[in-house]
């Protein structure tokens, strides 16, 4: 338990150390986990900590992280990208593939080695590439959308690589290795299992391959069985997505219990996992057909907000056990040829992406933001390696070479980015200078409840033509509301992660419509200090509440019953014998003086004092109520000097007719 402890400790403190030094230098993330993980490396080989099986663990993160890639390709998102999605994103994992492939083939490796190679030098970092295109504010431009295309082909294209890989495999790889310490590799493999205690209990070989009970149902079927399991699982993910997610995760909502929603979200995946595993496909491939089915669901927010912790820990786990697995004496041994790799894979990329870029008509400097952002291979190269290495498609002499390629490219990144900033793009400035686009005022609106207020602003922008996110954490609501086809997702959006995964940091407006009053006030108080960009408009329940909002930084406020209250009572005045004429006016210059006396108030208003012990609020307060009655009687006058005075008081059918115009059906 204490060497458990120790490990766990070990890995935390490096990536919480190195993390965010690591993206304060503008590395990024993915960098910093691989530079803690180098650091971890000599102490973990001095604790005897097996690391390789570390990784294999940490392995799910990327199940997970296909999981949230299915989760985001909605299919109108996919129809309006069809054309760079396949185009440009085709193309480049294609183009870049056969010419690594190519150069494998002279350098003389076996095609299949060659392929492997290519495969897994093909994709690039979309975690360096996104976050430093939205750190330099490039992901709006032509090259960061471009860029972004061709990263989520890549996302999506690990799933057929995955299911291709296994299909190069060699039985006996020694007798076609090229190279002194490829050869070394694959004896020494066959050496281990020589001495290998054949009474020994199961276990995991070195490349986590589990040698204990088999749970491959299709190990002993025929051809045509085979294709009938692996069919009826595929269907099966489907009929989960599809048809039971919604009963499931309706049926854990009525618990109200976040944890246990959290724990049903990872129970799915994992058994998706699972059932892929069982029938002998990979798990990724399961878990992303699961999250492509979820995409239109209105849980989607909320399993996106549940899962993306794990992925992230996980995945950070996985890099620093790539770190930590270096073998820096075999980049020192062969410093030139490793080099000289890595910088021949940057270049090939980058002329791929450069000619892709000017026959898709990108200018000036987006082509090569583009080709530059685009050129190093990517952190699924590390699992395709391992991959690789497992099905004994690659030997890992090789598979160690190509690791080092794959991390110092990443490593040269924010060198790249950096030429651009300083070299590339001041010499397109001038180039590129002209009018701004014209925005349509769309969508990007996320509204927080939907019930009666946060359900009447839905309809009123969505008739308008506004396209709106709207959460909701109340399942019995969900069930109502999709019978009258209106489209919501389940999730608490009090919750910061919610909200990023709603889109928060490129919404426009956020309109807060719950119903407690804490929640309102914190995310209100959240959102303007953490996304300061965004618009709110937030329902205040009294008039306490509409303080404390205002000391959180909001300046937008409704309360949800000042409008409905003013007018009934402007229909009391009405059918009190009042002219509607001077109903309305009375009503109005209410409105007017106590929107005056409500930003003062909350200017004196302290949330850490009650209020009746605020001797300066209580005060003021006063003055302005005094004042306000001698007012409104000195103006009665300025009022009737607009009156008909013709008219006459209306009578009590009137009044009831009156009433009943008025009167309008509950939960409008």
């Amino acid at each position: 338990m204490g060497s458990f402890l120790l490990t766990a400790f070990l890995f935390l403190a490096a990536g919480c150390l190195a993390v965010p030094i690591a993206s304060a230098l503008g590395l990024g993330s993915v960098l910093g986990y691989l530079i803690a993980g180098i650091a971890l490396g000599p102490v973990l080989l001095s604790l005897g900590v097996d690391v390789v099986g570390l990784q294999h663990f940490a392995e799910f993160g990327v199940v997970m992280m296909l999981f949230l890639v299915g989760l985001e390709l909605e299919p109108k998102m996919l129809w309006a990208m069809r054309s760079r999605l396949l185009g440009l994103g085709g193309l480049q994992v294609a183009g870049t593939t056969a010419l690594i492939m190519g150069g494998a083939i002279l350098l003389g490796q076996p095609w299949n080695f060659a392929l492997a190679i290519g495969l897994v030098l093909a994709l690039s970092s979309t975690a360096i590439v996104l976050q430093t295109l939205n750190e330099k504010g490039l992901m709006q431009s032509d090259g960061g959308q471009s860029s972004f295309s061709v990263l989520l082909f890549q996302d999506i294209a690990v799933i057929p690589m995955l299911a291709l890989i296994p299909l190069l495999a060699i039985p006996d790889m020694a007798d076609l290795a090229h190279g002194g310490d490829i050869s070394h590799a694959v004896e020494a493999s066959h050496t281990a299992v020589a001495h290998a205690d054949p009474h020994a209990a199961p276990h995991a070989d070195d490349h986590g391959n589990d040698h204990g009970p088999n749970l491959n149902l299709t190990e002993n079927l025929p051809g045509w069985g085979v294709a009938l399991v692996t069919l009826a699982a595929i269907g099966l993910v489907v009929a989960i997505g599809s048809v039971l997610t919604r009963p499931l995760f309706g049926f854990i909502a009525r618990a109200g219990l976040r944890e246990l929603f959290t724990a049903t979200a990872l129970m799915m995946v994992i058994g998706i996992a699972l059932l892929m595993t069982l029938v002998g496909l990979s798990p990724a491939l399961g878990t992303f057909l699961a999250g492509v089915v979820l995409a239109n669901s209105e849980y989607r927010h909320e399993l996106e907000s549940d899962i993306d912790p794990f992925r992230g820990l996980l995945l950070g786990l996985f890099f620093m056990t790539v770190g930590a697995l270096i073998d820096f004496n075999l980049l020192f041994s062969q410093f030139g040829t490793i080099i000289g790799l890595t910088l021949a894979v940057i270049a090939v990329k980058s002329l791929v992406l450069l000619a892709l870029a000017i026959v898709f008509r990108l200018r000036g400097s987006d082509r090569w933001l583009m080709s530059l952002g685009l050129a190093q291979a990517g952190e699924f190269g590390f699992v395709l390696l391992s991959f690789t290495v497992a099905n004994n498609v690659l030997p890992q002499g090789l598979a160690d070479q190509l690791l080092l390629v794959v991390a110092l490219s990443m490593l040269l990144t924010p060198g790249l980015f950096i030429f651009y900033d300083r070299i590339i793009a001041p010499r397109f400035a001038n180039d590129q200078a002209r009018d701004p686009d014209e925005i349509a005022p769309d969508g990007k609106i996320i509204i927080a409840g939907h019930g009666r207020f946060g359900g009447t602003i839905n309809r009123i922008l969505r008739g308008a033509g506004y396209k709106t996110t709207v959460l909701d954490h109340s399942s019995a609501q969900l069930d109502m509301l999709r019978a009258y086809g209106v489209k919501v997702f389940y999730g608490d959006a009090s919750r910061p992660d919610m909200l990023h995964a709603a889109g928060i940091h490129e919404a426009k407006m956020l309109i807060i419509a719950i119903d407690d009053e804490h929640q309102a006030t914190e995310m209100a108080r959240h959102v303007t200090q953490n996304h300061p960009h965004v618009h709110i408009v937030a329902r205040a329940v009294n008039r306490h509440h509409v303080y404390h909002l205002y000391a959180a930084g909001c300046r937008d406020i409704i309360r949800d019953t000042f409008d409905s209250s003013t007018r009934a009572g402007r229909t009391a005045f009405e059918a009190l014998g009042m002219h509607p004429h001077e109903a309305e006016m009375r009503i109005q210059d209410f409105i007017e003086r106590d929107r005056s006396n409500l930003v003062e108030m909350a200017q004196l208003y302290d949330p850490d004092i009650p209020a009746h012990e605020n001797e300066p609020y209580v005060a003021r307060a006063k003055e302005l109520n005094q004042a306000q009655e001698a007012e409104i009687r000195g103006d009665a006058r300025r009022f009737t000097n607009h009156t008909d005075r013709g008219w006459n008081p209306p009578t009590d059918k009137d009044a009831k007719v009156l009433k009943d115009q008025n009167t309008v059906p509950e939960g409008s």
